[in-house]
């Protein structure tokens, strides 16, 4: 078992943004680490205080991960942190090494990781 992170910036606190940005970190975590949801054991999401207009779990079920434990919640309220950001915490089922995993980070959220290749 393995762990996989990522974080994207949305545009704003609307359903479409948080759907669409989950949507797209998850599929690119699945992409870049070559799994499918076979290999998903669970997921935890993180939103940013600013972000309450979807739950980002429910991109991943539209994408058809309906038998994946996922849960919610809401990132520590830092003073100056990135705002309108989500966050992903996968447990993977891999043969892969630790240092083999690529993690996420897009648009906005890039700058977070700056030590990992895009």
């Amino acid at each position: 078992m393995r762990a996989i992170r990522g974080a994207i910036q949305v545009g704003g606190d609307t359903r479409e943004e948080i759907l669409e940005g989950s949507a797209e970190l998850v599929t690119a975590v699945l992409e870049r680490n070559g799994l499918t949801a076979d290999d998903i054991i669970s997921i935890l999401f993180t939103a940013t205080p600013d972000l309450t207009a979807e739950f980002p779990a429910y991109a991943a079920r539209l994408l058809g991960l309906t038998d994946v434990p996922l849960m919610c919640a809401t990132e520590i309220a830092v003073p100056g942190a990135m705002p309108r950001t989500l966050r992903l915490l996968a447990h993977v089922d891999t043969p892969r090494a630790r240092a083999e995993l690529r993690h996420v980070y897009l648009r906005g959220a890039a700058a977070l990781r700056t030590d990992l290749p895009q």
